[in-house]
């Protein structure tokens, strides 16, 4: 069920020389999570402001440097011992707004009330682990349209067009992987 985020390891250990540049300048954590929110937001701009095959190449970069940002910070964070709640709430809401503003670019490119289904499902999985998290059990992760696969799907939709196509595919399949967290948390509780 963990999908890509399977390739979280590997992609960590991609990122360990960027990691450890990171130590040595003494960047904060926060620092990086604010900066996931840019490339979000930056690509949902991209998305919505660039035609279809042109959008491609700046929105699959700016998401690759979210999806690092989000990687690096909590990475950071563990590594050099300055772990805080507060850096844990604002982990969690800098990656519940880069996720919100790369979709934002849809609103140029297909019906509102399609683009508020696909965002408000694209949060569902992260509720649903959080709140498995707040009753005490192990985080979940992954599944069949985690954050990884929300990503790629914007760019499929920025390099065809298909945004309406996408919308569906972030609706249906986050709302999927919310229900198999649930199940899983619901099993593995007392």
């Amino acid at each position: 069920m963990n999908g890509l985020y399977a390739l979280k390891p590997w992609y960590a250990d991609r990122l360990s020389g960027v990691r450890a540049a990171l130590v040595r300048r003494t960047v904060s954590p926060d620092a990086l999570t604010a900066a996931g929110v840019v490339c979000g937001a930056a690509a949902g701009a991209s998305l919505a402001w660039l035609p279809a095959g042109i959008a491609a190449l700046p929105v699959a970069v700016l998401l690759a440097g979210r999806l690092a940002f989000a990687n690096l910070d909590g990475a950071l964070a563990r590594e050099t011992g300055r772990t805080t709640r507060r850096g844990a709430i604002l982990n969690e809401l800098g990656d519940r707004a880069a996720d919100l503003l790369a979709l934002a670019g849809f609103l140029a490119l297909a019906p509102l009330w399609l683009v508020l289904l696909a965002a408000l499902a694209a949060t569902l999985p992260s509720w649903v682990s959080l709140a498995g998290a707040a009753a005490g059990a192990p985080r979940l992760n992954g599944g069949p349209v985690g954050k990884t696969e929300r990503c790629l799907l914007v760019v499929v939709a920025a390099a065809t067009g298909w945004a309406v196509p996408a919308l569906w595919a972030v609706a249906a399949g986050s709302a999927a992987t919310a229900a198999l967290r649930l199940v899983r948390l619901w099993r593995a509780a007392p």
